[in-house]
Parts: C-alpha cells; sequence; structure tokens
C-alpha cells in the first residue's frame, strides 16, 4: 500500500487545480514527452549549467526514501564513483549525540521516539556541512524529513537543490533491512521501525510531492541487489560526468 501511493504520487499533480496546471507546463523528469529530451539529457544540460559556475554555490543532490530503502548505501557509491561530497543528515545528528552534549542527549531523546529533530537544529548542521566541503557536488542524505525542513534549508540557504533522488522501496522490505542490519543503531528495533515508517509516510511524502510538481525529482527502484539498484543510479548519474 505504502508504496502504490509513493509510485502514485510521482505521477499526479497535486490536488489543486492551479499547481495541476503550472505542473503540465514545465519539463517532468519522471515523465518526459515525446516534445522533451531524455531524463539523462535533461539532467547533463542541468548540471553543465550550474555545477562549477558560481564558486560559492556547488550542485546540490537531495537523496530521499524511506528507512532501510538503502539510500545511505547508494550515496556512498554515487560519491566514490562520481565525485560527490557525501553529507548524511543522519550521521550528523549521530555525531552531535556522540559529542555528549545537551543538545546530543536531547536529539537522542528524540530519535528513539522515532520523532523528527526539529527543523533549526538539521538545517545548521546540513548547512554547516554544506559550506566546510570543497567540493562542487554534494549529496545531501535523508535529507529534509518534512516540507518544514525544506522550508527551512530554502530560507536559510537561499536556494534549492538541482536533483532529487527518490529511491522507492515497499515497506515490508525496508523493516526486513532494518531488522537484519544489526548495526546496534538505538532506531533499529521493530517498535521504532513501525513509528519511522508512519513518519515517512506522513511527513516525507509530502516532500517528494512537492519537488515531483518542480520537475526535479527522479524515482530509483530500491529493490533487487546493491549492484542492481547501483545499476539504475548510475545510468542516471553518468549523464553529470
Amino acid at each position: 500500500m505504502l508504496r502504490r501511493r509513493l509510485s502514485s504520487l510521482l505521477l499526479r499533480s497535486p490536488c489543486s487545480s492551479a499547481v495541476a496546471s503550472s505542473i503540465q507546463q514545465q519539463h517532468h523528469l519522471l515523465l518526459p514527452t515525446h516534445a522533451e529530451k531524455p531524463p539523462a539529457l535533461n539532467l547533463l544540460r542541468l548540471f553543465t549549467s550550474l555545477a562549477g559556475t558560481d564558486g560559492d554555490r556547488p550542485f546540490i543532490a537531495f537523496v530521499l526514501g524511506g528507512p532501510g530503502s538503502g539510500k545511505g548505501t547508494q550515496c556512498s557509491r554515487i560519491a566514490s564513483d562520481f565525485g560527490f561530497s557525501h553529507v548524511s543528515a543522519g550521521d550528523l545528528l549521530r555525531n552531535e549525540i556522540s559529542a555528549g552534549t545537551d543538545q546530543g542527549e536531547w536529539i537522542l531523546e528524540i530519535i528513539r521516539e522515532g520523532r523528527i529533530v526539529p527543523s533549526e537544529i538539521t538545517v545548521e548542521l546540513v548547512r554547516k556541512a554544506i559550506e566546510s566541503s570543497t567540493a562542487k557536488r554534494v549529496l545531501i542524505d535523508g535529507f529534509p524529513r518534512c516540507e518544514e525542513n525544506r522550508i527551512a534549508f530554502e530560507k536559510i540557504t537561499g536556494t534549492e537543490p538541482d536533483l532529487v533522488l527518490f529511491f522507492d522501496c515497499p515497506e515490508d522490505e525496508m523493516v526486513k533491512r532494518l531488522l537484519s542490519r544489526n548495526q546496534g543503531r538505538v532506531d533499529d528495533n521493530i517498535e521504532t521501525i513501525k513509528k519511522r515508517l508512519k513518519v515517512f509516510e506522513s511527513l516525507n511524502l509530502p516532500v517528494v510531492e512537492y519537488y515531483s510538481s518542480r520537475g526535479k525529482a527522479h524515482k530509483i527502484n530500491a529493490t533487487g541487489t546493491e549492484d542492481e539498484i547501483f545499476e539504475a543510479v548510475r545510468k542516471l548519474f553518468s549523464s553529470l560526468r
């Protein structure tokens, strides 16, 4: 059910007729018409027009997907093969927890409960990570997790992502992966996983829908082996090279 909803979000416009009319006028990466260029050519044009043209503005790709969709693993391979800096919002939060600060303790409690960390905290950590990187291409993994995150990021940084990857994975597969990865994380237990999936469905999907309406979202089938999934990713990112 969740996967069907995910797919439908990327194939339909929001409810407002005004928004729907606007979307029909945009080139959509997911559903190119015969008059449009293939997605890879659209991405190549986008990348060459933006990356490296502004010394203070790297090419930014958001990577979205449910917990256990494999986005972190794929980001590591994208970074290695295509020269992106990999910024993980989850790792930034966990690093803050490891530092043992009062803020870190607060973040830990929120994560244990399966809730979303306040936007001002996450956005500030992400902003610092982007600014400290010298790379011209940056992957931001697991962010934004809700519309509030997205709005705060755009307001604070004054920019939008150039590309959004969405890893589409069935709920039962995500649960199986999370329970079997045995990484000792506080949120890898069945009770918290169920909460995280509910949060993903209610808060993350509107972000996917928004970027789909902006013509920036590209769906990746996140089932199969790691290599099979990366082959689909590679076809997309090879155009950027």
